[in-house]
């Protein structure tokens, strides 16, 4: 393994597709491992605890917090922290595994200041705002409030996407998997 690259990041707004180009990415390449994220918010649908999320109340990630043991985190929606424990990187760097993370883009963008030369940034995007608005509607895990909240949230998200080191526009899926699977051969070189 590269030990100088072992950090793979994934961020877009919501709904653009990036957790099924990952779930793509993790059938194919055996030395990387997804980093399940903790949150505060409550479980969606069939999500469970230590599978998709980490789920910790508001004050135990406060406290974790102020323990020191994330390695990011931030208050994504008003109340809702999101963020990496620091002993899941460890967990999976001990493997020697690559740590993938699809995480939301500010996350996305402090993880690659920490983590510079060691991370390949990926910014999907959505081919445009009213597509992204579509998919989150067929989805059918939000109301139509929470669905415009994302909507105007991913606007601004978009506008951070040239602090990635490379950018994905996610129109027609089966493309946008390769050119996926291409940035991970050539930067991993496995």
């Amino acid at each position: 393994m590269n030990k100088d690259r072992n950090v793979l990041i994934f961020s877009a707004p919501s709904g653009a597709g990036k957790s099924t180009i990952v779930q793509h990415l993790l059938t194919r390449y055996d030395y990387l491992e997804f980093s399940i994220s903790a949150t505060s918010r409550e479980p969606r649908g069939e999500e469970q605890n230590g599978r998709e999320y980490f789920f910790l109340s508001k004050e135990e990630f406060e406290s974790r917090i102020a323990a020191g043991e994330f390695v990011e985190h931030e208050e994504v929606y008003k109340g809702f922290y999101y963020g990496t424990l620091k002993s899941e990187v460890e967990r999976i760097w001990a493997k020697g595994h690559v740590t993938l993370f699809d995480i939301d883009v500010v996350g996305g963008l402090n993880l690659k200041k920490l983590y510079g030369d060691k991370a390949l940034a990926i910014f999907i995007s959505p081919p445009s705002i009213e597509t992204l608005r579509e998919r989150l509607v067929n989805r059918g895990t939000d109301s139509p409030e929470a669905i415009e909240k994302r909507v105007a949230k991913a606007a601004l998200e978009m506008t951070y996407a040239d602090g990635f080191d490379m950018i994905i526009t996610n129109d027609k899926l089966e493309s946008s998997l390769h050119e996926a699977e291409r940035a991970v051969e050539t930067y991993f070189k496995r």
